[in-house]
């Protein structure tokens, strides 16, 4: 089984239900944790952070209330989706990250080097996406309180690059605008459409750059060790080889180098399982939902999908010489 052809199929079955299954009377509700874009008309199914921001943009004697009964349930639900899918929901789902896959694949069929930031630039700028999700609490408390400006409200959703880029395809361009409003307003959607430039150039230089700053992904971090879909290593099994470290698109070093950790969903781990796929022993990677295995690193299966690569890799050779 060619799991990455599957993730693609499954991917953009996804971003067809997410952004078009509003047209089949599909909706799986505003809840989800994925970049499923809520100003996209007649969706299938919305990023939950936008009922969230304005649901925390009330004073806070109103959550010894409804109010707090209606967070609680919100945040509730969006757990569960986080819990049954994890990190599947960036590698599989997520309509942004699909769309930064495709241009990755352009960037090989262009024959365009990749490039990867140092192990401590990585190490050094992690955190941004744990400092965008306070800050995706903190500004909407403050507004409700009276403490910072409404010209701030939804301020994740404003920057969001989502938010001008995928109504796009259904021919929505109402979102792709700045908001001269104020300056709050104008500075969000103004980077907002910045962020879009930057996928589309950065996707040409290295793989899901965004993801490595996206609060969503430090939001699924939370919920690593309980989650239904991890990632097991026999560190016994590993000869550090260093396949898996190539092959991840987040750049994961702890995936090569960790010899005694046994679920290896970290922080940064998107689920793609291109590190089992490129794995040549038996057994050392191990793919499990819900404690059942699905994929297992085989040095045979890898061998074969390294014949296939070499003989496509020979064949897109001769069709550049003629």
């Amino acid at each position: 089984m060619n799991i990455q052809r599957l993730r693609l199929a499954v991917q953009l079955l996804s971003f067809t239900v997410l952004i078009y299954g509003g047209l089949f009377a599909i909706d799986l509700g505003n809840r989800l944790p994925t970049f499923a874009c809520s100003y996209v008309p007649d969706h299938g199914g919305g990023c939950f952070l936008v009922g969230f921001q304005h649901m925390l943009s009330r004073p806070l004697p109103e959550f010894l209330g409804e109010q707090g009964i209606r967070l609680l349930k919100a945040l509730g639900i969006a757990s569960l989706w986080a819990i049954v899918l994890n990190k599947a929901w960036c590698g599989w789902v997520c309509p942004i990250g699909l769309l930064q896959d495709l241009l990755t694949k352009l960037r090989v069929w262009l024959s365009i080097d990749m490039s990867r930031f140092s192990w401590m630039t990585r190490h050094r700028y992690k955190s941004v996406k744990y400092i965008l999700l306070a800050l995706l609490v903190l500004i909407p408390l403050g507004i409700g309180n009276g403490l910072i400006s409404r010209d701030w409200t939804a301020p994740y959703c404003q920057l969001c690059p989502a938010r001008p880029l995928l109504p796009l395809f259904r021919g929505d361009t109402t979102q792709f605008a700045i908001n001269f409003l104020s300056i709050p307003t104008m500075l969000l959607t103004g980077g907002a459409i910045i962020l879009v430039g930057l996928m589309f150039t950065t996707s040409f230089v290295k793989r899901r750059f965004l993801c490595s700053y996206c609060p969503m992904l430090a939001f699924l971090s939370l919920f690593d060790k309980i989650g239904l879909f991890s990632l097991k290593k026999d560190g016994d099994k590993c000869t550090r080889c260093g396949n898996c470290y190539r092959a991840c698109p987040m750049e994961i070093r702890e995936i090569e180098e960790e010899k005694t950790l046994k679920n290896l969903v970290t922080q940064d781990c998107i689920l793609c399982l291109r590190c089992v796929e490129a794995c040549p022993e038996n057994m050392a990677l191990e793919a499990q939902f819900a404690g059942f295995s699905f994929l297992k690193a085989d040095a045979e299966a890898f061998l074969a999908r390294q014949d296939a690569g070499a003989a496509g890799t020979g064949t897109r050779r001769r069709r550049k010489k003629k």
